[in-house]
């Protein structure tokens, strides 16, 4: 009896790809060695390329020390009360969450139209490249292009974090719809259930804990925004004293006090947000 040895199609398929994963992962990695290398190379050509002139090392090192210390171990309010600096950050805080929630309700629509698994392609196509036209887009010239259209003011810093909020919420709202299980889907589907239906009962159930992640994000880095914007778009808030202490004033140890006031706010922002998502989804688990 003849012992014939049958050759699995799939098994010389799976060796094939294997091979091409192996092959294409040596390419990223000597890409990624070579970008490195050409960086590291270029930051010290630059070094030579200064300009030195006047420079004294000693006398530079010995200033910023000094600096550092006034501004960090000697903190102090000098141009304002407590209550102020209280009220000024209570602004950059609602510059933030006006941002966040206008964001993330109109980037709920908008990645809806954008997944893969529940839009038409064509229609998930147009809405990424636009999304990916305003998210290159910086947010700090986003808020100078509505400065100059609307005026200095509150309105240009919240509309230029506003579109930023958009693109960078669609690409993450869509990414966690498109890895929602299929069966979920193509059961809802086969019950007759309309698209409003499959967002309703199959969406927002196996994402939410994830889009509420984001917005907490997403809500943190427009903090982040509006302190820098304070100053750039003349929304005020604690950013607009920070500019005055040091550009204006140059109070290092009001600086260093708005500084400790900022890491403290972000600190705070983190724990609620880490707190909030352990206690209402403590088990989440994505689908």
């Amino acid at each position: 009896m003849e012992m014939v040895n049958e050759i699995n199609p799939n098994l010389i398929k799976r060796k094939r790809n294997g091979q091409i994963n192996i092959k294409s992962g040596n390419k990223v990695d000597s890409v990624v060695k070579w970008t490195i290398w050409i960086l590291t190379g270029l930051t010290v050509l630059a070094f030579f390329f200064f300009n030195y002139t006047g420079l004294q090392i000693k006398r530079a090192i010995t200033e910023t020390v000094y600096n550092l210390r006034v501004m960090f171990f000697e903190p102090a309010l000098s141009h304002f009360s407590w209550g102020e600096a209280i009220y000024q950050i209570g602004i950059t805080l609602g510059l933030g969450v006006l941002a966040t929630i206008f964001g993330a309700v109109i980037a709920f629509f908008l990645s809806l139209l954008a997944a893969d698994n529940i839009s038409k392609p064509w229609i998930a196509k147009v809405v990424r490249v636009f999304v990916a036209f305003i998210r290159a887009v910086p947010t700090v010239l986003w808020v100078l292009i509505f400065a100059i259209a609307a005026g200095l003011g509150s309105e240009a810093a919240v509309l230029g974090m506003l579109f930023h909020s958009i693109a960078y919420l669609v690409k993450a709202f869509s990414e966690a719809i498109e890895e929602v299980n299929p069966g979920i889907i193509e059961a809802l589907r086969a019950t007759g259930s309309s698209w409003w239906h499959i967002v309703v009962h199959g969406i927002i159930p196996s994402t939410f804990t994830y889009l509420l992640s984001w917005t907490f994000l997403r809500f943190e880095i427009n903090f982040s925004v509006a302190v820098a914007m304070g100053a750039a778009a003349g929304a005020g808030g604690i950013g607009f004293e920070l500019f005055m202490a040091s550009g204006f004033y140059f109070d290092l140890r009001e600086v260093g006090l708005i500084t400790y006031a900022i890491l403290i706010i972000a600190i705070i922002l983190e724990v609620i947000s880490t707190r909030l998502k352990n206690r209402y989804f403590p088990s989440s688990v994505k689908v």
